[in-house]
């Protein structure tokens, strides 16, 4: 297998490549391509300049919908993702995993096109993404990057997951710093420290949980701002839910332990706003890191639980130093 995926990316590159002038009008375009047997899996058409150079690439659906009349190159998004000659079927890989298209160009030092390669070529034996959640499964299986799995050394796989932990670091001494600036708040009243990890734990959780129905989200449909607001009006729905049931069990133990006083009030009100803050990050930052093609599932993680203990410990200690 190790052998496979190191191999060129153009020895499996398919060579008949649907390519358009950038001069043509759509016109044009589909009058030369009713000309040639064009395989019926293709979504994208390559864009070429009069030297024959890839200058952009345009979706099947776009130049349907356009008018006649429009240049190809009025249509074309410019500067294509690509992947190189001599590049390994391993990088290939990471590159649909990156960007997430289904099909990606091969090109020459000169920028020529000499092939394409589709999702499907890298599992043809046992897969076929006909449908849209068999496509979203591939694309789950693409993401987490190959390399990282496949004979990755200590030093490689420390040097791709160390930065993502200095969230984790940075957040921690940012709360360290916040709790040092509210030290008279928390030397007040003592039964603060108490729940102060039930605070965070409870935001840490349901940040999580919102980042991972993102995530899964995120592979059936790219972030548009319709998609965002509908999710994010249904998730801050949820976390109202959460959030109030479980200040209202909190606010009882306390009452029970500690009887009715402002740190039962401070320790639920924390808990509502913080499990609305985290669902907010849990839906924010992978949409974010997706839009920015950023792998939501492996830099999400880090960056969501560290913002979410932050928050939780200023509206903790914020709410605190005011009742108290």
């Amino acid at each position: 297998m190790l052998d496979t995926l190191h191999q060129p990316i153009s020895s499996i590159a398919r060579r008949a490549v649907a390519c358009l002038e950038s001069r043509q009008t759509v016109a044009e375009a589909l009058a030369s391509l009713r000309r040639r047997d064009i395989a019926d899996r293709i979504v994208y058409f390559y864009v070429l300049d009069e030297e024959r150079r890839l200058i952009g690439v345009l979706p099947l659906r776009r130049l349907l919908s356009a008018p006649e009349d429009t240049l190809v190159a009025a249509l074309m998004v410019r500067r294509p993702v690509t992947i190189a000659e001599d590049a390994t079927i391993l990088e290939a890989h990471e590159a649909f995993a990156d960007h997430r298209f289904l099909a990606l160009p091969v090109v020459n030092a000169q920028q020529h096109v000499v092939g394409v390669v589709d999702v499907t070529m890298f599992s043809e034996e046992d897969f076929l993404p006909d449908q849209p959640a068999q496509a979203a499964a591939l694309f789950e299986t693409l993401g987490f990057r190959v390399s990282q799995v496949r004979g990755a050394s200590p030093l490689r796989a420390f040097r791709f997951r160390f930065p993502w932990l200095l969230a984790t670091i940075a957040s921690g001494l940012a709360c360290a710093l916040l709790v040092s600036v509210f030290r008279l708040t928390l030397a007040s009243s003592i039964a603060l420290a108490f729940f102060l990890t039930l605070v965070l734990a409870l935001g840490e959780s349901v940040s999580i949980q919102s980042m991972t129905v993102s995530i899964q989200s995120l592979q059936l449909s790219p972030p548009t701002w319709r998609w965002y607001r509908s999710s994010l009006r249904r998730e801050l729905t949820t976390a109202l839910l959460l959030g109030f049931s479980c200040a209202a069990l909190v606010a009882l133990v306390l009452m029970l332990w500690l009887g009715m006083g402002p740190a039962a009030l401070i320790v639920a009100a924390t808990i509502v706003l913080s499990v609305a803050a985290a669902c907010f990050y849990g839906l924010t930052i992978p949409a974010l890191f997706h839009a920015l093609r950023i792998d939501p599932k492996i830099a999400s993680g880090p960056l969501t639980l560290a913002v979410a203990d932050i928050t939780s410990i200023a509206l903790y200690f914020g709410l605190a130093s005011r009742l108290l």
